[in-house]
C-alpha cells in the first residue's frame, strides 16, 4: 500500500506542477464508498472545484489535501491503493504507482479527475476502493483531529525506532518519544531522497525482510518476528524492540505465524475491530466447549469425571465396532465356504431329477414296444 513517502511524493508533484493554476474542469466518480462529500452529488462536488485556483498542496500523515483560493478543500486518504497520476509526469517510483504511457487515460479507476487551465491533467485513482475523498471546510480542525490517537504505536506509525509495535503511544517516555521522532525524520528523509524506491533503502532496514517467512528473516544477524497489530502484519526485532510497562504483561507468548495472504487485503481502519470480534468469537466458542456445573461455574472434579466418562464411552464404542466388524467378516467367510457346497448340492439334485425323468421315458418306450409286438 502507499506509505507516507509515496503520499509525500504525490504532494510534491502536485506542488511542483499544479500550484498556482486554475481548475478548468473536474470529473468526480459516482462512488459513495470512496467519495465522502457530505451529501453532495458528484455534479455538486465538481462545481465546488471548478474555477478555483490551487494555492498549496499539504499533507498530514498519509492524508493529502489541496488548499484552494476558497473552501471547501478536497482531501485524499490514500488507503491501500490510492495514487496520484499527473499526465506526462512520473510521480513516484513506487512499484504499484508507476505511470505507464500505454495505460488508459483517465483510468477507469479514477475517482477525481482535474484539468487545469494550462492543459495539464491529473487524477486520483483507487483500484481497491479503500481510499476516501472528502471536502473540508476547516483544514485546521482536520489536522488537530489527526493528532488525537490513543492506539498502539504500530497502528499509528508503520515504522519503529526500537519500540515494540504493541506499545501504547501514550505510554512512551520522553526519551522514547524523542528517539521515535528523530528516527521518523531520518526514515522519511531517506525515503524521500530516493523517491520512495525501496531498492535504495539501507540494507539494515527491516523493510527488506518483510516478505520473508518466519524463522528465515534476519537483520544484522538478529531474528525478525511477525505479529498482527491493528489488523496489519508487523515485523519487529524482539532483541531490540521490547515492551515496557503494563503492555509487558499483555504481550503474546508466541509470535503469530505470518499469513500467506497479503496483509493489504484487510482494510486498515477496521483492523482492530476485526481482531476484537474474532477474539470474542474464539472466547465464546471455548466457553461452550468447556464442561460446566449446574450453576455455570467451573468444577475441576466434575470436569475430570466428565472426561473419564467420555473416554469410557469412546472405548466401548470402539469395542462394539470391532465386534461388529469381526462378526461381519465371519459371516462373509462362512458364506464364502458354504457357497461351493450349496452349488454342488443343487447340481446333484438337478442331475437326479434328469436321471429319473430319463428312466420314466425309457419305461414308457419299452411298454409301447411290447404292446406293438402283442398286436402282431
Amino acid at each position: 500500500m502507499p506509505e507516507l513517502p509515496e503520499v509525500e511524493a504525490a504532494r510534491r508533484a502536485i506542488e511542483e506542477h499544479c500550484v498556482g493554476k486554475k481548475i478548468k474542469r473536474s470529473i468526480v466518480a459516482d462512488d459513495d464508498k470512496v467519495i465522502d462529500a457530505g451529501g453532495l452529488s458528484p455534479s455538486d462536488f465538481q462545481a465546488s472545484l471548478t474555477g478555483k485556483t490551487i494555492v498549496a498542496a499539504c499533507r498530514k500523515g498519509k492524508n493529502m489535501w489541496l488548499v484552494l483560493d476558497s473552501p471547501p478543500f478536497p482531501s485524499f486518504q490514500f488507503g491501500m491503493a490510492g495514487a496520484i497520476y499527473i499526465k506526462g509526469v512520473a510521480v513516484t517510483k513506487y512499484r504499484r504507482s508507476m505511470v505507464n504511457d500505454t495505460d488508459e487515460w483517465p483510468s477507469k479507476y479514477s475517482k477525481v479527475f482535474i484539468e487545469l487551465d494550462d492543459g495539464l491533467e491529473f487524477s486520483f485513482t483507487d483500484k481497491r476502493r479503500f481510499a476516501k475523498v472528502r471536502l473540508l471546510e476547516d483544514v485546521d480542525e482536520f489536522v488537530e483531529s489527526m493528532s488525537k490517537k490513543k492506539i498502539a504505536i504500530k497502528a499509528l506509525l508503520l515504522d519503529q525506532a526500537r519500540i515494540h509495535p504493541l506499545q501504547i503511544a501514550s505510554s512512551l517516555s520522553k526519551e522514547q518519544t524523542e528517539t521515535l521522532h528523530r528516527c521518523i525524520k531520518e526514515v522519511i528523509e531517506k525515503a524521500l531522497d530516493v523517491g520512495a524506491d525501496g531498492s535504495q533503502f539501507p540494507s539494515q532496514w527491516i523493510f527488506h525482510s518483510r516478505e520473508k517467512k518466519p524463522g528465515k528473516a534476519f537483520v544484522d544477524g538478529k531474528k525478525i518476528d511477525f505479529i498482527t497489530v491493528g489488523g496489519r502484519t508487523s515485523a519487529f526485532v524482539p532483541e531490540l524492540q521490547k515492551l515496557t510497562g503494563k503492555q509487558l504483561a499483555k504481550a503474546p507468548s508466541k509470535p503469530r505465524k505470518k499469513s500467506n495472504k497479503n496483509s493489504d487485503d484487510e482494510e486498515e481502519d477496521s483492523g482492530e475491530d476485526k481482531h476484537a470480534k474474532k477474539k470474542g468469537r474464539n472466547t465464546e466458542l471455548q466457553a461452550k466447549r468447556k464442561p460446566k456445573t449446574s450453576d455455570g461455574n467451573k468444577d475441576d472434579g466434575q470436569a475430570k469425571e466428565t472426561v473419564k466418562m467420555t473416554k469410557t464411552k469412546q472405548i466401548k464404542v470402539k469395542e462394539t465396532s470391532k465386534k461388529r466388524v469381526k462378526a461381519s467378516h465371519e459371516d462373509d467367510n462362512e458364506d464364502a465356504e458354504d457357497s461351493p457346497k450349496k452349488r454342488a448340492k443343487t447340481t446333484k439334485n438337478k442331475h437326479e431329477k434328469v436321471t429319473e425323468t430319463s428312466k420314466k421315458v425309457k419305461t414308457s418306450q419299452t411298454n409301447l414296444q411290447q404292446k406293438r409286438k402283442a398286436k402282431k
